[in-house]
């Protein structure tokens, strides 16, 4: 299967799938003849794996680990669980940003009387002059 046809099957464009490579999280793919990149199934698993991953929010480094986890047979379950709960908690500090983020900016929305005049404690709270 060429860079194209994995690129639709994985739902990844084939910038990313070349730059997976680059980054060691995809194994360099065999050439065809012609010098085309000729990718096995197991290649596009790896792809589903990556993607799913970055969906779920994972770092690339952190992806590179739990590859690393999914490629080792001797590994315990332990640890991916430890790397998760990380994870889990740069998820939990990322949302207390964003929500603390949206009440501040619902407090300068509010604030704002949305008229003909110049003033605006919107542009004034994004000076510091709240």
């Amino acid at each position: 299967m060429n860079i194209s046809q994995a690129a639709q099957q994985t739902g990844l464009s084939t910038k990313q799938i070349r730059d997976y490579e680059k980054q060691g999280l995809l194994p360099h793919a065999k050439r065809t003849p012609s010098g085309y990149r000729d990718y096995a199934p197991t290649d596009l698993q790896r792809l589903h794996f990556i993607r799913h991953a970055r969906d779920m929010g994972f770092s690339l480094m952190q992806i590179g680990q739990l590859l690393a986890l999914q490629d080792n047979p001797t590994r315990q379950s332990r640890d991916v669980k430890d790397l998760t709960a990380l994870h889990i908690a740069e998820l939990d500090k990322k949302i207390a940003s964003l929500q603390a983020m949206r009440h501040t900016l619902q407090i300068w929305h509010d604030q704002c009387t949305g008229d003909e005049q110049p003033n605006c404690c919107i542009l004034a709270g994004l000076v510091g002059k709240e």
